[in-house]
């Protein structure tokens, strides 16, 4: 049921990400930065809300690549603060700058009904799945 939107939406970022030297999970982890500020690997999962272990790679890639960098973490010192370097924090930007026009561009042709049914809809089901997976917030 939702495969061909999920497919559809990641070719569209990773288009979006042709040239910018990042991949669609580390644009994930620079827009959490983004919109978050600084954290830590499990506040970045939790955010993201899949595993650890998994957010954990997509952060040494990130840093690796050297849009984000690491800082000491006073409350734990075995969980360093991850934060955006100058350069992650100015190629989100401007990739979040792009993507928002993208979605001006799709919305032209719906109505403020529409989008709002359709948020409605998208809401509604996402909520029942997490219960039936006893993920629930």
């Amino acid at each position: 049921m939702s495969r061909p939107l999920m497919q559809a939406a990641e070719a569209c970022v990773e288009a979006g990400l042709i040239g910018t030297n990042l991949s669609v999970r580390m644009r994930a982890v620079l827009e959490i930065l983004d919109k978050y500020g600084d954290q830590t690997v499990p506040e970045l999962a939790a955010r993201l809300e899949i595993k650890r272990q998994y957010v954990q790679i997509m952060c040494n890639e990130t840093l690796a690549s050297g849009f984000i960098e690491q800082r000491s973490n006073p409350r734990h010192k075995r969980s360093p603060i991850l934060a955006l370097t100058d350069r992650g924090s100015a190629v989100i930007e401007e990739i979040i700058s792009k993507e928002m026009k993208l979605v001006e561009e799709l919305g032209e042709n719906l109505s403020n009904e529409d989008v709002a049914t359709a948020l409605a809809v998208v809401s509604a089901v996402t909520d029942s799945l997490k219960k039936r997976a006893g993920e629930s917030e």
